[in-house]
């Protein structure tokens, strides 16, 4: 009977972790569904980035309030967690506190150190959820953040206040019956941890019997590794998915300039050719290559994206700061490149979901384009770049939407008409202007 705690929480964490395991092969099943992209150049140079902009958090502080607001969230949340580890030993061995006998001063500065943070992380947590339902800032009502996704932000705050209140409801009651020197909770007349927050909560609980002080005790110690179980795996579900993927994120991020595009090797091969001087124009296909579907020049579906893209799509934090930068939506068009990084996961999702069903994947008539994306959108940019530089954790929504384009213009000829007209004219006249070359130097006969 002695050993069923124990048992209870080994089942619990191998569930909880086990079936986190599962959602993330699955969604890096996902991701492998893109085209093949090479990213392993420089690699001090990536891991450079990844230090200062998915560690260092520089491009989140670019704007003040939030980006501080976000650092003590980030720093006081994973901190916080270290804890995490005595309990899972305590859990499996059913001790209590292991590590405070054998760190001493050290435990009681960390546990100090974790009650501060966890009070900090409730004061901005509070902001931000002020920020998000009482201030009305533009970017945070905006037409794809109804419904679930700005429930699942606001899901996410009430977790976090949750898990910090229950962090300090157990040392609170933890403390007075180290104090009282209650069985299981004394050690040696000594009491282990600081707890410069918690104890202001002892009022609330000092008048309570030992037997009952240990059930709260106990219970908030469940809760908090149970709720912490349940966070893991509602990460999955989240936007804040980036917790995790903002690391590898920034790792891959391309290090050319953001103006530079890719060529793409299709048509640049086809360029190659036709510059040669020594290739045949009738020389008789590769056999080899007969049975082969020619590549779809940009693209109409994920399929057509490569991973970085995709990975891209599950990172994206839905903070709104590339939509609230972008010049198109600023003046009243369609585009948001948030939405357009929120409808390429949700695609990539029901991808997955005809996946997990049939085994494999089945076309279900639906494309990211038309369905999920429309032509409206990404006409309407002005490619400036504005939200891959806005992106505090380096997604590239411009790239989705100019692989997008290209496949409207090279696989379905549908450019919009004073584009068809400026191509024309770069055809007939070099220039995308409609001036024939031998009249371009009129105007300066007037000078």
């Amino acid at each position: 009977m002695e050993y069923i705690p124990q048992i209870i929480f080994a089942i619990l964490l191998i569930a909880g972790i086990g079936y986190f395991t599962s959602n993330i092969r699955k969604m890096i099943r996902n991701i492998k569904l893109g085209r093949d992209v090479d990213r392993s150049d420089n690699k001090k140079e990536r891991f450079a980035q990844m230090a200062r902009i998915a560690l260092g958090q520089s491009k989140m502080v670019r704007r003040p309030i939030a980006g501080i607001l976000h650092i003590v969230v980030y720093v006081g949340f994973v901190i916080i967690n270290i804890e995490v580890l005595e309990i899972i030993i305590d859990g499996l061995l059913g001790t209590h506190r292991i590590f405070g006998p054998h760190l001493g001063g050290v435990y009681d500065f960390l546990i100090g150190t974790f009650e501060i943070l966890a009070l900090l992380v409730l004061i901005t947590v509070v902001v931000f959820w002020i920020r998000r339902n009482v201030m009305n800032i533009k970017r945070f009502v905006m037409g794809e953040l109804k419904g679930w996704p700005k429930n699942d932000a606001n899901y996410i705050l009430y977790f976090e206040v949750v898990l910090m209140c229950l962090f300090l409801t157990m040392n609170a009651t933890d403390f007075i019956l180290q104090t009282r020197g209650v069985e299981g909770y004394a050690h040696a007349g000594e009491i282990f941890g600081s707890f410069p927050v918690s104890q202001f909560l002892v009022p609330l609980f000092d008048g309570m019997a030992d037997g009952s002080l240990v059930i709260v005790e106990r219970a908030a110690w469940w809760l908090h590794i149970v709720g912490i179980l349940i966070f893991l795996n509602y990460l999955y579900w989240s936007k804040h998915l980036h917790i995790l993927l903002a690391f590898p994120n920034v790792y891959f991020a391309k290090l050319t300039p953001n103006g530079q595009f890719t060529n793409m090797e299709a048509v640049m091969a086809e360029v190659k050719l036709m510059m040669d001087p020594d290739a045949d124009p009738f020389a008789t296909p590769d056999p080899s290559m007969a049975n082969e579907e020619p590549a779809t020049l940009g693209a109409k579906d994920i399929f057509d994206l490569n991973k970085v893209q995709l990975l891209n799509a599950y990172t994206c934090t839905e903070c709104g700061r590339c939509t609230s930068e972008c010049p198109a939506n600023i003046t009243g068009k369609k585009l948001s490149p948030r939405k357009i990084m929120m409808d390429t996961r949700d695609r990539l999702e029901d991808v997955g979901k005809v996946i997990n069903k049939e085994g494999e994947w089945k076309d279900d008539g639906k494309s990211l384009l038309n369905d999920y994306i429309t032509t409206e959108e990404l006409w309407a940019c002005t490619s400036c770049n504005a939200c891959v530089e806005a992106c505090p954790i380096g997604i590239d929504p411009l790239s989705i939407i100019m692989e997008m384009r290209r496949y409207l213009v090279l696989e379905n000829s549908a450019a919009p008409t004073d584009l068809n007209n400026a191509l024309t004219n770069i055809e007939n006249n070099g220039a995308p202007w409609p001036y024939n070359q031998q009249d371009r130097l009129n105007w300066a006969n007037e000078l």
